[in-house]
């Protein structure tokens, strides 16, 4: 019960609704804000979403160590079950945790063909049939698009939804007239759906800049919980 509960709550119902059911197998997805808004919790959601769904996820995280990430998904887990007034049940816990892999790199020392080798090698012979792939710490600064076009083309070989994270540096100008983050503009034709999020009184709001062919800044009407990022 706590999981289909769980589910038909998720705010991600809403974001899946704004953006046609949601991100597709061998499509591309970014959340972009500043520093500290939140973009890894609202990974993990997904993720965990995922999960809940009985998907598989792996979690590539270039930013923080595997200890880190996964309590992430502990306290999201615990509180998303606090917030709905559901008691966390550990057999729904253990359920999740065996379809979620998490893999730490670097992103100075390691190519994307090599991560990406790494991914392929742990859904080949690994035998890990993932549905998704969320890349947290990418920075795109230091990336070229071309990294981005590798990241795609395995998404549509290995039937895999892949969500980003992208941190907007404090440069001006910060958007570009159709709201897109001027960062990103050299990789935006390889992005499917980009979502920005901002911190605005107290809480955190969800602004699709991108649907694919679709450039609209159109702000949900959301406000999330910046602990849960169930909404508020």
């Amino acid at each position: 019960m706590i999981k289909s509960e769980l589910i038909k709550r998720s705010p991600l119902r809403i974001l899946e609704k704004s953006i046609q059911g949601g991100l597709k197998k061998g499509e591309i997805g970014v959340l972009a804000s500043r520093k500290g808004v939140g973009k890894t919790a609202c990974l993990v959601h997904i993720a965990i979403d995922k999960l809940f769904q009985g998907k598989c996820v792996i979690h590539v995280s270039y930013a923080s160590r595997v200890d880190y990430i996964i309590n992430w998904y502990e306290d999201i887990f615990k509180e998303i079950a606090k917030k709905q007034n559901l008691e966390p049940s550990l057999k729904t816990h253990d359920e999740i945790i065996k379809n979620r892999v998490i893999m730490n790199f670097n992103q100075q020392g390691t190519s994307t063909k090599q991560v990406l080798k790494s991914i392929e090698a742990m859904i080949k012979h690994g035998k890990f049939s993932a549905d998704a792939v969320i890349v947290d710490g990418f920075d795109f600064s230091k990336s070229k698009p071309q990294d981005l076009v590798r990241f795609r083309n395995f998404a549509e070989k290995a039937g895999v939804e892949i969500w980003f994270s992208a941190s907007i540096q404090d440069k001006k100008p910060l958007f570009d007239e159709k709201g897109l983050p001027t960062e990103l503009l050299n990789f935006i034709q390889n992005i499917d759906v980009l979502a920005t999020l901002k911190f605005q009184d107290h809480y955190v709001r969800l602004n699709i800049a991108k649907n694919r062919s679709v450039y609209h800044s159109k702000e949900l009407p959301l406000r999330l919980d910046p602990a849960t990022f169930l909404m508020a």
